[in-house]
């Protein structure tokens, strides 16, 4: 940390002055060199150019694809819905209870947890295991 005090040290490094003779150390080209693209006023190329040849950017291989249309789908697992106390229990319960996000539009149940009670669940997409596990239970599932 850099006290008032001790502010004079460190600024004290003078800017250069570029075109102001030559006994400054910086007069004629101003640091430029002599000619070229970079000694012109304006002069210089855009980023990413490499003096014409293939630039990286256009060199490297581009794969892949996000498809808009895709279906996706939030996860959620038995042990999220152990503490609900509904027993019907669908989307927009689990929005209110904050297991899914406000733009999540479906999900997926897995049968990660216990439950020890009967749930009637409407679900989208559901797994073997967590099928079993409520169904076990004298719950009822539906997939819309």
């Amino acid at each position: 940390m850099i006290n008032l005090s001790e502010l004079g040290k460190h600024n004290n490094k003078k800017r250069k002055r570029l075109g102001r003779g030559s006994g400054s150390g910086h007069g004629q080209t101003s640091g430029k060199g002599n000619k070229g693209q970079n000694a012109r006023a304006g002069g210089g190329v855009r980023p990413g150019f490499e003096g014409g040849q293939m630039p990286y950017i256009r060199r490297v291989p581009k794969r892949g694809f996000n498809n808009p249309l895709k279906e996706r789908y939030a996860i959620v697992n038995l042990d999220a819905l152990a503490n609900l106390k509904d027993e019907n229990i669908d989307i927009d319960i689990l929005k209110q209870n904050g297991i899914l996000k406000r733009g999540e539009k479906s999900f997926k149940l897995l049968g990660s947890g216990e439950i020890d009670r009967k749930l009637n669940i409407v679900c989208n997409k559901i797994s073997k295991k967590a099928k079993e596990k409520i169904e076990s239970n004298g719950g009822a599932v539906r997939i819309i």
